[in-house]
């Protein structure tokens, strides 16, 4: 019984040193998979909803970035006074998706070329900007924002912001996943609607 028993926490133990080992790997594995990015191409729920479809998007969130005050509202970022955008904030596995692709989306989901507006929607909350995480993001959106304004996509110059990610804060929960919570909404129908079949024309 006693060789039984010590022949099975001998097995036991073994056995946790292995799974603990996996647990490690897979924690490891799992991290080196995910990377963000935070972009602002006017409205959020316009550009959540295109980003939210693609292959190897993990989540979307909306919210706001580089501004100076501390934990804004949606009505303190509609007076436009805050220094914020309207960003959504990707999460991505860049074995499936890599941030120039990431990128590509963002340039064909907006018009680039307009100073703090897209379409109806008017105010420094909505101006074209990428937020770079790191010394790598900004080196690939210099050269993607050259390649964009060399390959003559737009006529009028490109506007678009490149600069670090400060504090992002997440919007409030009625802004997350907007448009699929909401489709049949007017804004949903006349603006977001349209812009999603004219992206889909695009990419296809």
């Amino acid at each position: 019984m006693s060789n039984h028993w010590n022949k099975y926490l001998i097995q036991s133990y073994f056995a946790g040193i292995i799974l603990g080992f996996i647990m490690v790997e897979t924690k490891i594995y799992t991290q080196e998979n995910i990377e963000q990015a935070t972009f602002g191409a006017g409205c959020f729920w316009c550009v959540e909803a295109i980003f939210e479809r693609l292959d190897g998007v993990i989540d979307v969130q909306a919210g706001y970035t580089g501004g100076n005050i501390e934990n804004p509202t949606y009505e303190d970022i509609c007076t436009g006074k805050t220094g914020h955008a309207e960003v959504i904030q990707i999460t991505y596995n860049p074995h499936v998706i890599n941030y120039d692709k990431l990128l590509n989306i963002f340039w064909a989901s907006h018009d680039p070329t307009t100073l703090n507006q897209q379409g109806a929607d008017i105010g420094t909350q909505y101006r074209s900007v990428i937020f770079h995480h790191n010394k790598e993001q900004e080196q690939i959106s210099q050269k993607s924002t050259q390649k964009v304004a060399n390959s003559k996509m737009y006529v009028n110059p490109i506007v678009t912001e490149i600069i670090p990610l400060g504090i992002f804060y997440p919007a409030e929960d009625y802004h997350q996943n907007y448009y699929r919570v909401n489709p049949n909404a007017p804004y949903c129908q006349v603006v977001i609607k349209p812009k999603l079949e004219k992206f889909k024309k695009q990419i296809n």
